[in-house]
């Protein structure tokens, strides 16, 4: 099994929190990035890269590629695994990633999305996720920054 030590929606994947604080935090060495686009694109990987803590490895994978790979992980691998959306985590869960919790941190607002939580807002589409998620056993908080306390994201929806 993959010890995966924190799953954190973000749609900004890698950036000062997750780099630093969720990584101290969650006591991490490795950070997966979960997303079909940034798999590809090295100036996105390259920018990520920069503001990670030392010691800190990182990959950027595709979905398959993560439900195809995460179980060969070694033990001492402590796994902070992040996507962009709800519905990347739903792929990884039906595809036998064993995600029990997930930390929605930033999802921003556009037009069509309602706000819920001061970092977090979301579509019908996103409801739907999520409440797919919850039916496959995942429970879901929202909470930005390690200080403060987490939500159940039912709650709020």
């Amino acid at each position: 099994m993959p010890n995966i030590v924190l799953s954190r929606i973000d749609e900004r994947l890698v950036h000062g929190q997750v780099g630093v604080q969720w990584v101290g935090f969650a006591d991490a060495n490795i950070i997966v990035v979960v997303n079909d686009e940034v798999a590809s694109d090295t100036i996105q990987q390259n920018l990520m890269e920069m503001v990670l803590a030392d010691g800190i490895a990182i990959r950027f994978w595709t979905v398959q590629k993560t439900i195809d790979t995460i179980h060969k992980a070694a033990d001492r691998q402590r796994i902070l695994l992040v996507c962009k959306t709800p519905k990347e985590f739903r792929m990884l869960v039906e595809g036998g990633v064993p995600v029990k919790n997930i930390n929605v941190g930033n999802m921003h607002y556009v037009e069509g999305k309602n706000h819920i939580a001061k970092t977090v807002s979301v579509d019908a589409d996103d409801i739907e996720e999520f409440n797919k998620l919850k039916a496959l056993g995942v429970t879901c908080t929202v909470q930005g920054v390690p200080t403060e306390s987490a939500t159940d994201l039912f709650t709020l929806l």
